[in-house]
């Protein structure tokens, strides 16, 4: 069954889940855990994005975050790949880090922020990184001790979220964390990552349940309507406008690449071309290749190479934005 198109619009609430391949571990240590952290911070006020809870566990994260200006997909393809890159090169490791597609969730926030604020911020304490409430209060690795006033990290909503609960931002911590509290007793729901509610949904329920959407029939047939009418930007540069960026950051000329040459920064231009082009922006080896003079089989060598670079050098990742 083919993958639905993600709901990627502006100022949509969305509720991301990252996980390890095959279960495995995406933090090996808290350097990794401050580096993440640092790279998201300078991209979410990058891109205009807004972040309202996070949780950084060890085979997964949490993020709730509403773009405002970018899409959703251009921060995480640069916040994933930048951050997989540097953490292979620190732990002597090759291959992928992430399952192939995070998971985005599009969120009717009137009904459901504050539940999400909640869920995700008990994620430590639910899964075991935490022995109580008092002990996440100052856990460095998820948004609830920076609402606590224990922690910083810009870009994420403190005042507007404490703002939810009172006036008066003391107040509102305090309101805040007897919610947070509250929510100790209840059984973690199952719809808040995208899976069907549980209970015996009636036909016509199930019939429009849709895995990428949080939120009720009204707001379901809203942003199927805004999908339609609004085309979702693919959020790369086009396969010319990746080439004539890369030429000009190392001075070539575009027609260079079409010669039999093997000068060095010919070489390096067409490599890393090969790597954002096929593997970041999903551009097939076979049409790369008719662009830069090379085959199916060049072009996948060539991306090895590209990455080595690119890896030198993680603000090449810019190039494949729009």
């Amino acid at each position: 069954m083919p993958r639905l198109a993600r709901l990627d619009l502006p100022d949509l609430l969305q509720h991301v889940i990252v996980r390890g391949v095959n279960g495995s571990d995406i933090f090996a240590d808290d350097d990794d855990r401050r580096w993440f952290l640092q790279r998201l911070s300078g991209l979410l006020t990058e891109t205009q994005t807004e972040c309202f809870a996070w949780a950084l566990m060890s085979n997964h994260l949490h993020l709730l975050l509403r773009p405002r200006r970018a899409t959703l997909a251009h921060l995480m393809r640069r916040l994933l790949t930048g951050y997989a890159i540097s953490f292979n090169r620190r732990h002597n490791r090759t291959g992928h880090l992430f399952q192939n597609r995070y998971k985005s969730i599009a969120c009717e926030e009137n009904s459901y922020l504050l539940e999400l604020i909640r869920y995700i911020h008990l994620n430590p304490l639910r899964g075991g990184l935490v022995d109580d409430l008092a002990a996440l209060d100052t856990y460095p690795w998820c948004g609830h001790a920076v609402l606590m006033g224990q922690a910083r990290f810009e870009g994420q909503l403190v005042g507007e979220v404490l703002g939810l609960f009172a006036e008066d931002a003391q107040q509102g911590r305090v309101r805040y964390r007897a919610f947070v509290a509250d929510g100790l007793d209840l059984e973690a729901r199952e719809d808040l990552v995208g899976k069907r509610p549980a209970g015996g949904a009636k036909a016509d329920a199930e019939e429009s349940f849709d895995s990428r959407i949080l939120g009720g029939q009204e707001f379901v047939e809203q942003l199927h309507a805004r999908q339609v009418a609004i085309p979702r930007q693919a959020g790369r540069v086009s396969l010319e406008g990746l080439v004539q960026r890369v030429c000009e950051y190392y001075g070539v000329n575009q027609e260079d690449l079409q010669t039999n040459t093997r000068a060095a920064q010919i070489v390096k231009t067409r490599s890393v071309i090969s790597y954002l082009a096929v593997r970041q922006a999903g551009y097939s080896g076979v049409k790369v290749g008719e662009r830069i003079n090379l085959g199916r089989a060049g072009v996948s060598r060539a991306a090895v190479r590209g990455e080595a670079v690119v890896r030198k050098n993680l603000g090449l990742l810019g190039l494949v934005d729009e």
